[in-house]
């Protein structure tokens, strides 16, 4: 969602903003804007769309300044245009904002009462409103903006910027993340380390309902209760500071080719003996007889994936449910039930949510992460690290292969512990799994064979993906990236449904991706196939030499993978489908990075 920066420094404030802006574009965004003071005055420049064009304003409109606040929106309240992009100002105070503010009607009403009319569609100007409205009736701003922020109900990260203060900036969160970073003389505000850390080595993210006076000396943080509190600092990650593209096109094409460095380093860390296991070893499976699994978008889809591990090896039954339908199910949860909570973001709304759901009714917490000291990994019982880096691509690629092996990794601990698998079988599923970088290193080699379909694909408006088993989750996981980035309309299924409704849908204008390893469920693949093309259908046939050669003549297009023994055929090729989407994106020129409408982390509901 929409990413906020705000700085106190030494040197002007616009250039450091937007560069700050730049590193969080990959949240998604529709406008952006900055406001400084200089001189006492409040400043503030706008633009729709992409951040060059607010550069290019500031190029003919410069806004000086070493004290200022930035901004990328996301549109909830209100179209993106001008008018409601942030920051939203009123006469002594300017405000940026992510996250809903649930009873702005009603703070609305209240300000209307005192004669006070909004000129914008969107939540977030309330608040400048409301703020303004105490500094006229004598508040300082510090008290200003901590009596509007207790008015606030819904989600919010908040940075209030003041007319004639120009060391001053008052943070705030709930239900949205927000760090502060520290410098020598300077300090700054950030959505996420990644904003922050070309400008600081050391960040302190605020707790909810943390409330942060920042000034160049330091900060004062102040909890929920408005009593003052200290709060960790923690070292930026060099991999965080040193995001690039590499030489690549786009970050999801390097974040493609990065999986098989990033799940050897996270098999590393699982398995072997490695500091993982021993977090891994940390839980008692024998106390459980059923595992719940939630999540939001492709992090639900590998623990649907992961699922078919728990309960083929570890004989460990497993439900999975969308974060966002899971909490106001209203599920029944019992300490026999083990909790699991995976997010690339460790933010995810509704994923927190129903964490907090959990929280005192399940025997035990228990998140896969991407970012160790986001809010569900600090709420959680125990929080697994995927390791899969920073993440840009609005499209997940490496950090969904990360989260499927650290699955695997605990799908083959809880069959350790419960004994469901002889000694020897579960060691040859290790060994199995052990070599999956070096299978998605062969994976990447079919991108020749991925951009002919690619370029084929592209032309057609609908597509469905087909998979059985572990694979049919990853026909779910290709249609959603093909929607995602390429905007062609398209759908998974498991095989065995296509005769029970989307048989109706094939003609000769209906490609078909059919993921089929020649594995026992190949022979039930092919006969999807041979009534796809009996219609006039069009199959795309993953698979491997043998599959590809009993699959017949027949086929429209052929992607050639290698031979993949074993329950984890489900890593590798998720590669294929990645580059069909990423290759089929660039065929359309799409915004392969930040395709329209997305945002890469979902902080509200």
């Amino acid at each position: 969602m929409c990413g906020i920066v705000g700085v106190l420094g030494r040197h002007q404030a616009a250039p450091v903003l937007i560069e700050g802006l730049k590193r969080l574009e990959y949240r998604g965004y529709d406008s952006a804007g900055i406001a400084t003071v200089n001189e006492g005055r409040l400043g503030r420049r706008r633009a729709v769309g992409k951040l060059v064009n607010l550069s290019d304003l500031l190029v003919h409109e410069p806004l000086a300044g070493t004290a200022g606040i930035g901004h990328t929106r996301w549109a909830t309240h209100g179209a993106p245009s001008l008018q409601n992009a942030h920051p939203h100002a009123r006469e002594r105070v300017a405000v940026v904002h992510n996250g809903i503010i649930e009873n702005y009607r009603a703070l609305r009403a209240f300000l209307a009462e005192q004669g006070l009319e909004a000129e914008t569609e969107t939540d977030t100007e309330t608040l400048a409103m409301l703020c303004d409205y105490y500094l006229h009736q004598g508040l300082a701003p510090v008290a200003a903006a901590r009596k509007t922020i207790a008015r606030l109900e819904g989600a919010y990260a908040l940075c209030f910027l003041f007319e004639g203060e120009e060391d001053l900036i008052v943070a705030a969160r709930q239900g949205s993340p927000l760090a502060i970073g520290w410098g020598e003389g300077e300090m700054f505000v950030g959505s996420d380390a990644l904003a922050l850390a070309p400008m600081t080595a050391e960040i302190t993210y605020l707790e909810e309902g943390d409330m942060a006076v920042v000034t160049r000396a330091g900060c004062a943080i102040e909890d929920a209760g408005g009593s003052p509190v200290e709060r960790p600092r923690s070292a930026v990650a060099q991999s965080v500071a040193a995001v690039g593209k590499d030489g690549h096109r786009h970050f999801m094409a390097k974040e493609i080719s990065e999986q098989p460095a990033v799940l050897g380093a996270a098999l590393d860390y699982y398995l072997d003996g490695g500091a993982g296991q021993r977090a891994l070893e940390q839980i008692d499976f024998t106390r459980f007889d059923r595992v719940v699994m939630v999540a939001c978008g492709t992090a639900s889809l590998a623990c649907l994936t992961a699922k078919y591990w728990f309960e083929q090896i570890a004989r460990l039954p497993v439900e999975v449910d969308i974060a966002s339908e899971f909490r106001y199910r209203e599920p029944p949860v019992s300490e026999r039930t083990l909790a699991l909570f995976v997010s690339q973001s460790g933010e995810t709304a509704d994923t927190l949510a129903a964490l907090r759901y959990c929280a005192g009714k399940a025997g035990m917490i228990l998140s896969v992460v991407n970012v160790p000291e986001s809010s569900i990994a600090r709420e959680s019982g125990l929080a697994l690290p995927i390791l899969a880096g920073p993440e840009i691509g609005v499209a997940s690629t490496k950090a969904f292969t990360c989260q499927l092996a650290v699955l695997a990794a605990l799908a083959l601990e809880a069959a350790r512990q419960t004994g469901a698998l002889p000694a020897g079988l579960l060691q040859e599923h290790a060994a199995q799994l052990r070599q999956v970088p070096g299978q998605v290193a062969e994976a990447l080699a079919c991108e020749r064979e991925v951009r002919g379909v690619a370029s084929q694909l592209a032309r057609f408006s609908h597509a469905l993906f087909l998979g059985r088993g572990a694979l049919y989750p990853l026909a779910l996981e290709g249609a959603l990236k093909l929607k995602e980035i390429s905007y062609i309309h398209a759908e998974g299924y498991a095989s065995g449904e296509l005769k029970h409704g989307p048989i109706a849908l094939i003609d000769e204008e209906m490609p078909v991706v059919v993921l089929a390893p020649h594995d026992g469920l190949f022979g039930k693949s092919v006969s999807n196939m041979q009534e796809v093309m009996a219609r006039g259908g069009k199959i795309v046939m993953v698979s491997d030499a043998r599959g590809l050669e009993d699959g017949g003549e027949s086929i429209w297009q052929p992607v050639r993978m290698a031979p993949v023994p074993g329950p984890f055929a489900a890593i590798p090729y998720a590669v294929p489908l990645q580059l069909l989407a990423y290759h089929t994106a660039l065929e359309k020129g799409t915004d392969v990075d930040q395709p329209r409408n997305l945002a890469k982390s979902v902080t509200v509901e």
